[in-house]
């Protein structure tokens, strides 16, 4: 009885995930705003640089959630679900600031029409799963178990949005597009973009799961 009093139980992951998640969406706001101030250099590195700011913090929330599985016996849900999760979370804010590294690396001039509806999707999806996260504490009622089936849902339907503007983006950018460096750029940022969603909508798979055994 005394060992099992000792051991490390719960701990405290599911307030891990929820700064994890306000850093996606703190980290995709940002990127939302670099890209409609791109015209404008100064907000573009201030915005840039909060991007870099949310993922960095949000490394150290990923850096403590590994190091408090280590630590902790008895765990809320399956450890590999904690950490599937908390690395698919990761891989959002890591392609956010990717984005905005290759727009400043490849020397983009100017957003297009597509590459803000991608961001905009992206905000979307990262809102969304930052809102099923938070959920994950109280999947024991019906009804917020409920509500993050939904909210994987809508990250799916977005998913999907985006690969649709994705695809007309890449024909009207390889028919109408006449230099051939600017093609390669925007190539590369709208692939980026697209798998802002597929990492998000693998962090709802992984939470679907989540509720379907906790639940």
């Amino acid at each position: 009885m005394l060992f099992g009093k000792l051991l490390p139980r719960e701990g405290n992951f599911f307030e891990l995930f929820n700064e994890h998640g306000n850093k996606i969406a703190e980290g995709a706001r940002a990127f939302m705003l670099m890209v409609q101030n791109y015209s404008d250099p100064s907000l573009r590195e201030k915005y840039a640089a909060e991007v870099d700011a949310a993922e960095r913090q949000a490394d150290k929330v990923t850096a403590e959630v590994s190091r408090l599985l280590h630590k902790t016996f008895i765990t809320p849900i399956d450890r590999e679900q904690i950490h599937g999760l908390i690395n698919a979370m990761d891989d959002i804010l890591d392609l956010l600031q990717d984005s905005s590294e290759t727009m400043s690396l490849y020397d983009v001039k100017a957003m297009t029409e597509e590459v803000l509806r991608l961001a905009d999707l992206s905000v979307k999806c990262c809102e969304r799963v930052q809102h099923a996260v938070s959920l994950l504490p109280r999947l024991s009622e019906s009804a917020v178990a409920e509500a993050a089936i939904k909210t994987c849902e809508e990250i799916d339907r977005l998913e999907s949005d985006a690969d649709r503007v994705m695809r007309s983006a890449m024909s009207k950018l390889f028919r109408e597009q006449p230099d051939v460096r600017e093609l390669i750029k925007l190539k590369a940022v709208y692939e980026q973009l697209e798998s802002i969603s597929d990492r998000c909508e693998d962090v709802a798979n992984l939470i679907e799961g989540v509720v379907l055994e906790n639940s």
